[in-house]
């Protein structure tokens, strides 16, 4: 069988259209001949599906056959065998869903801690700051099966150091570990992570409700998880921050976008609010009817693709969010590369996203 060597990553924003797409085209062919030689399965699925897509030219992104996300929830999805299988990430769900599961060997965890690290050194620079979770320890007690909240944490626990989680298992706020938090590190950078669901439910509701204040001057939020739940309690991105601002003092609020069948591919907000792809990672929309790839600007499922995952066939995932490509090689930032939003997600969709899932389970629990 054919040895597929780990891929260079680029810095995330620094390749413009034609040479992304050469480096993506040439990385996700070779990864696609992979997953066909070493996963049965993806093997049959892509020699016995015909999607009647149109050609778009030679070698192009769109033209790489892609799988349904959900596919992780229904079939055993692997290219490594079981003994080579060091984790194994399982996706959000409320009650009664079943999650994906993704198997990872040490070179596909490897790549995914090396393309984070990437992505996140744009964000918070070289040093590792002081990191607070807006969540409780417990979510990452199994070292060998994590959920994809407790891989979040983990994930984004090597670009801290003196860590401290917020919240107890039963969600309420650690004010104590706050305020021992402000009185260590509170004049200087700090990290804080989350899901966002639960930084509004579980952290501002909470300040606001006893009327809690702290000052972050230097500090960052990086949150995502879906913003379904808020969308539905009429929160909006702009409250969000403010509120983050006026309790905790926090300035720079971020938002992602990623999922546990790419993870480590992440997708960071800009400062001026766009999502960008990294240069090892892409997003296509697709029509929801016909499946063909839609020109900028208009709205449609989003297809992700990545060069990470190696110990399964999740370099080409079609969504079941839905989005818009607003441009390409001209953020105002200087950030080469697509950047996209994300609108919603597309109708009988199941939940997914630490933060929608949590907010439904906490719904569920109330009756």
């Amino acid at each position: 069988m054919t040895d597929l060597a780990l891929p260079r990553l680029p810095e995330p924003y620094a390749l413009g259209k034609a040479e992304k797409a050469a480096y993506l085209g040439a990385e996700l062919a070779a990864l696609h001949a992979f997953h066909r030689e070493r996963c049965p399965a993806y093997d049959r699925i892509v020699s016995g599906v015909r999607l009647e897509l149109p050609a778009t030219g030679g070698g192009a992104l769109e033209d790489l056959p892609f799988l349904p996300v959900s596919l992780f929830k229904a079939e055993h999805l692997a290219s490594v065998p079981a003994s080579a299988v060091v984790k194994v990430l399982t996706s959000s769900g409320t009650t009664g869903q079943r999650p994906s599961r993704v198997p990872l060997d040490r070179d596909t965890a490897s790549l995914q801690s090396r393309a984070l690290t990437s992505i996140l050194r744009a964000e918070l620079g070289a040093a590792r700051l002081p990191m607070a979770f807006v969540d409780h320890p417990g979510v990452v007690k199994d070292r060998a099966e994590f959920s994809a909240r407790g891989a979040g944490l983990l994930g984004f626990a090597t670009f801290g150091r003196d860590h401290v989680y917020l919240l107890g298992e039963d969600m309420r706020p650690d004010w104590g570990a706050l305020e021992s938090f402000q009185s260590r590190f509170g004049s200087g950078p700090v990290f804080f992570f989350g899901f966002t669901f639960m930084v509004w439910r579980h952290l501002v509701e909470a300040a606001r409700r006893e009327d809690r204040r702290f000052d972050f001057p230097g500090g960052i939020l990086l949150h995502g998880g879906g913003w379904k739940k808020l969308a539905e309690e009429q929160v909006g991105a702009g409250e969000f921050r403010d509120a983050l601002r006026e309790r905790f003092g926090i300035g720079r609020v971020v938002n992602y976008y990623g999922m546990v069948e790419q993870a480590g591919s992440v997708f960071v907000e800009c400062a001026e609010g766009h999502l960008h792809a990294p240069a090892f990672a892409e997003v296509i929309v697709r029509d929801p009817r016909t499946l063909r790839p839609l020109s900028f600007g208009a709205s449609g499922l989003l297809q992700v693709l990545s060069v990470v995952p190696r110990s399964y066939p999740g370099h080409s995932l079609l969504t079941e969010d839905l989005g818009v490509i607003e441009g390409e090689d001209d953020c105002p930032t200087g950030r080469l590369g697509r950047y996209f939003r994300v609108s919603g997600r597309a109708p009988q969709a199941e939940l997914r996203g630490c933060s929608d899932t949590h907010a439904a389970s906490v719904e569920g629990a109330r009756g």
